[in-house]
């Protein structure tokens, strides 16, 4: 768990993560029929390989963002537009995770074998290719042009931070500037576009429109931040998948740049677990103990509640109302996730 600090300060009801979800129940239904229907194809693999990937769960918490931020913006966050809108950010996610776990060569998600591991690398791309096509087309129906700008704009971004990652794998020199550009790339814009779109489809004004833009933003690098941590401090029962793996994989997360910063020593034991893939000769414990005793750990925990607070504060912009609550919520359930 990772403690939320200063964030209680802020005077906003503190909703539980079920409440939250349960507010939108019916809606994040209606999401899961709607990516059935829309993962649905004459072409048998491309079905089965759908219904595998919808089944494999995840916390919907980019849908979720859509249909809350546009409720709170005074729009209907089940009609169907907002329910198509909501399933096209989960299906552009979720072909982010399948082509991700190509290029990680990762064994497991969410407990589950991935598509690659499972289908094999060529029938892995070209899923997550289709995805990526499936979504532009659902979301063409919108007839929106500020829509499609913005996920034009995500996509991008996503893959470019992608290909920065692959520039940096497997260096020991990372630096903070470098750490935060590939993880807004890679995951906070998708959050800020799930939210900037609830505005629009609301009918929200600029006004709204940049609140809920910032809170996305902000929500989703307190996100990554957290889920780095975990990754650097959970167990692989609790994460359902290999933990550890980033640095496995030779990326360098926030923990460990603070760490080097502070002890360089430590450099050469990074990256001889880089270069080996396994934590044989240095151990996984060995750098945690490190990271906590010279204050990185904490160093990178603060900064998640930073970006949590500065989502928390983006929404004072807002008008009351209960999903707006829910979406001041959502930040402290961030920090306090353990998987």
């Amino acid at each position: 768990m990772i403690t939320s600090g200063h964030l209680a300060e802020i005077d906003t009801p503190q909703l539980t993560a079920a409440h939250i979800f349960s507010l939108i129940a019916p809606e994040l239904a209606l999401v899961e029929q709607e990516f059935e229907r829309q993962a649905r194809s004459n072409i048998q693999v491309i079905s089965y390989i759908g219904d595998y990937l919808r089944a494999s769960g995840g916390k919907r918490v980019r849908p979720a963002l859509t249909v809350l931020a546009t409720y709170a913006a005074g729009g209907d966050g089940a009609r169907h537009n907002t329910i198509r809108m909501a399933t096209v950010m989960e299906m552009l996610h979720t072909a982010t995770l399948v082509h991700d776990d190509i290029i990680d060569n990762a064994e497991t998600r969410r407990n589950r074998a991935s598509i690659n591991s499972r289908f094999g690398n060529q029938t892995a791309v070209l899923m997550g290719d289709w995805l990526y096509m499936s979504a532009f087309e659902t979301s063409l129906a919108e007839r929106s042009l500020p829509v499609l700008d913005i996920l034009t704009a995500v996509t991008r971004k996503m893959t470019e931070g992608e290909l920065l990652q692959l520039t940096i794998i497997g260096r020991a020199e990372v630096n903070e500037e470098q750490y935060f550009d590939i993880l807004l790339r890679k995951t906070a814009y998708l959050f800020s576009a799930c939210c900037e779109i609830g505005a629009l489809l609301a009918g929200g004004d600029e006004k709204m429109r940049r609140a809920l833009r910032d809170y996305g933003l902000n929500l989703g690098a307190a996100f990554q931040l957290v889920d780095d941590l975990l990754d650097f401090t959970a167990t692989e029962a609790a994460l359902g998948k290999a933990a550890g793996a980033d640095l496995l994989e030779g990326k360098l997360t926030l923990p460990l740049i603070y760490l080097l910063e502070k002890d360089p020593a430590r450099r050469a034991d990074v990256q001889a677990v880089m270069r080996a893939g396994n934590y044989a000769t240095v151990s996984r414990a060995s750098l945690r103990k490190a990271a906590e005793q010279t204050g990185a750990l904490a160093q990178a925990r603060a900064c998640a509640v930073e970006y949590a607070t500065a989502a928390r504060n983006a929404l004072d912009a807002l008008p009351h109302s209960k999903h707006r609550d829910a979406l001041c919520s959502l930040p402290a359930f961030i920090l306090e996730r353990e998987s």
